[in-house]
């Protein structure tokens, strides 16, 4: 990316998540030292990439499967980062033409890109905003505006709770979110886990993202099963039982394929608002 295209308050110089994921994906929005960091991951977790991409795949067959099979029409994705091919708008909308969006980052740089590409796109906005700060998310005007709360949402935190630390409770955010939507809302999560993974990667993934603007925070299956206290998972795929699975299992045609290394890195879940 060239320096003249650099928005302002980014410092192309300190690594962000959303230009690295970017990278992992395979996109052009990203600098020299996203790859440069980047590639410090690859050389220990040579299947980031594909795993970035199961995150990436999980996230889209969920909001399809809401706006097909749950008929919501407005959904507020946090974390959206830089975009992609297959934005949830993109997918909502090929169910429910008038579904309305709102796309959510702190990232300057995904805002003036998310800007850019959704310009003239009636009923989809994006804001700056951290999920950290409940009340600057909820009660910002742009997505007042455009979603009404008192009516079921799509709430999507995929890929970004992993970047809050204990310290901000994040199990106690992701309650607050919920506690603010209608019932018969959904939220739709996924995070990195350290579960049977290689210690050595795990402390190279924390060291890198240490660095960057975001840190790193890799929980157990038990920790992200308390993420969805009081709210109802639903199955992850035909036959299965409720609960959370494996990124590249949930929604898949053929689980037992789907089932890779890869997709090991990250659980995922969909549930009800009660």
């Amino acid at each position: 990316m060239a320096a003249e295209n650099v928005p302002p308050g980014v410092d192309p110089n300190v690594p962000t998540p959303a230009r690295m994921y970017d990278y992992f994906l395979g996109g052009s929005n990203n600098f020299e030292v996203d790859r440069q960091f980047g590639n410090r991951i690859k050389e220990l977790v040579p299947e980031v990439s594909d795993s970035a991409w199961a995150n990436r795949a999980f996230h889209q067959r969920a909001v399809a499967w809401l706006a097909a099979q749950q008929g919501l029409d407005q959904y507020i994705d946090i974390g959206a980062g830089l975009p992609t091919q297959g934005n949830t708008h993109e997918l909502v909308r090929a169910s429910i033409p008038a579904a309305r969006v709102v796309y959510v980052d702190n990232d300057p740089m995904v805002l003036a890109h998310g800007r850019a590409l959704l310009d003239g796109i009636d009923g989809v906005e994006m804001i700056m905003a951290d999920l950290r700060d409940p009340d600057s998310v909820l009660g910002n005007p742009v997505l007042t505006e455009l979603v009404d709360l008192s009516r079921p949402v799509g709430f999507l935190l995929t890929g970004v709770l992993y970047f809050v630390a204990d310290g901000a409770d994040p199990w106690r955010l992701v309650q607050r979110y919920a506690h603010a939507l209608a019932p018969d809302s959904y939220l739709v999560l996924s995070h990195l886990t350290s579960d049977n993974k290689p210690p050595r990667a795990i402390q190279t993934g924390q060291e890198v993202y240490a660095r960057a603007t975001e840190s790193l925070h890799f929980r157990s299956r038990d920790q992200f099963e308390r993420f969805f206290t009081g709210l109802e998972l639903v199955p992850p795929y035909p036959g299965a039982e409720p609960g959370v699975s494996h990124v590249g299992v949930w929604g898949a045609e053929d689980p037992v394929a789907a089932d890779t290394d890869d997709s090991r890195w990250l659980y995922c879940g969909v549930a009800r608002r009660p």
